[in-house]
């Protein structure tokens, strides 16, 4: 058979990162694959070249780790395919519009397809058991399995020994007495592992690395459902960027709250009307229902809104130019409004 090989689902999280090094120390040659699905919080905003707080860049944390503990990593875009299942996910939604149990069951079908691709043998995974309410309890783990087409060949090492053996473990091509039995969201056992493994940096378990799993992007995306009927590929994007309002016209407003995000809705200037100060401030993209012109009045209560965001004179005024996709343009003045009147608009 030759050596053996696997390929690994990689967050850069801590579970994800021992899973890795439990099978590596067993001989194994393992390739990470991170999935980019277009919703990871980080990795949406280091590609938008956004920064935190403090000033300093994002940083992909699977690109991170798999650099500082020396495994092989693929980032695979999955995004466009990824859309189609968030619309009719089979098993429904957890507390948001996370629908987790097929999420995963289709990151595994793509880790099959590599994994076939590259000569690998088996799947290797960073789930524990019992951690994750919706995903990640016995009987999910075996839907997920079956509606993927990859039972019996997906390795948990942190929980290997409470779940059924695997073939790689029948097989021999890894000892299961090797592996962990952890259940649970204690990470007691996690942390003494990483230890042992010599693993002195990794993430916090911080939650929220999901836009999905946002109570906020949720509130946007049934919003948008319900005032528009359907929700684009263009949208779900564009829902995670922004301050999002919605006129009483029922046309919508997004704008930029920093420069990365500000730059990335200028990508959008040929599809949607596009709003942005004569002087420091933010920009704004609009969509108005059923794509239909702008009305003076729509247009007059937008450069408002952009003026609450941006440097105004003495006057709490500013001037702001407005071009549609078909080229035409505009100036108008804005002023800022109250903040009782924006935050009736606010989605």
């Amino acid at each position: 058979m030759g050596k053996i090989k696997a390929v690994a689902l990689y967050s850069g999280g801590l579970d994800s990162t021992l899973a890795i090094k439990l099978i590596q120390k067993q001989g194994i040659d393992v390739l990470a694959l991170h999935f980019y699905t277009g919703f990871c919080i980080t990795e949406t905003k280091r590609r938008r070249g956004e920064k935190k707080s403090d000033g300093t860049h994002y940083i992909n944390p699977a690109l991170k780790y798999a650099a500082k503990y020396k495994f092989p990593i693929e980032i695979v875009d999955i995004s466009e395919e990824y859309f189609h299942i968030i619309q009719n996910p089979k098993y429904g939604y957890g507390a948001n519009i996370n629908p987790c149990i097929d999420c995963r069951a289709f990151m595994y079908k793509k880790a099959k397809e590599i994994m076939e691709k590259i000569g690998a043998h088996f799947i290797v995974s960073g789930e524990v058991l019992n951690q994750r309410p919706m995903s990640q309890h016995l009987q999910a783990m075996k839907i997920i399995e079956r509606e993927a087409g990859v039972e019996g060949l997906v390795v948990k090492p942190l929980s290997a020994k409470l779940l059924p053996p695997t073939i790689p473990e029948i097989k021999g091509w890894i000892d299961r007495n090797k592996l962990e039995g952890i259940s649970g969201r204690s990470r007691k056992r996690q942390i003494e592992l990483a230890k042992e493994l010599g693993i002195d940096e990794y993430e916090q378990p911080a939650g929220g690395c999901c836009y999905l799993t946002d109570e906020n992007f949720a509130r946007k995306y049934k919003e948008s459902i319900s005032v528009e009927g359907s929700i684009t590929r263009d949208d779900l994007t564009l829902l995670t960027t922004g301050r999002h309002f919605r006129l009483k016209t029922k046309t919508k407003v997004i704008i930029s709250r920093n420069e990365g995000e500000g730059n990335f809705l200028r990508g959008f200037k040929n599809r949607y009307c596009f709003f942005e100060p004569i002087g420091k401030g933010a920009v704004a993209i609009v969509k108005p229902l059923n794509n239909r012109e702008l009305t003076e009045e729509e247009i007059k209560e937008i450069a408002n809104l952009i003026a609450r965001y941006s440097k105004t004179d003495e006057n709490n005024q500013i001037k702001v130019k407005y071009t549609s996709p078909d080229g035409k343009e505009g100036v108008v003045v804005g002023k800022r409004p109250v903040d009782e009147y924006i935050e009736s608009l606010r989605v």
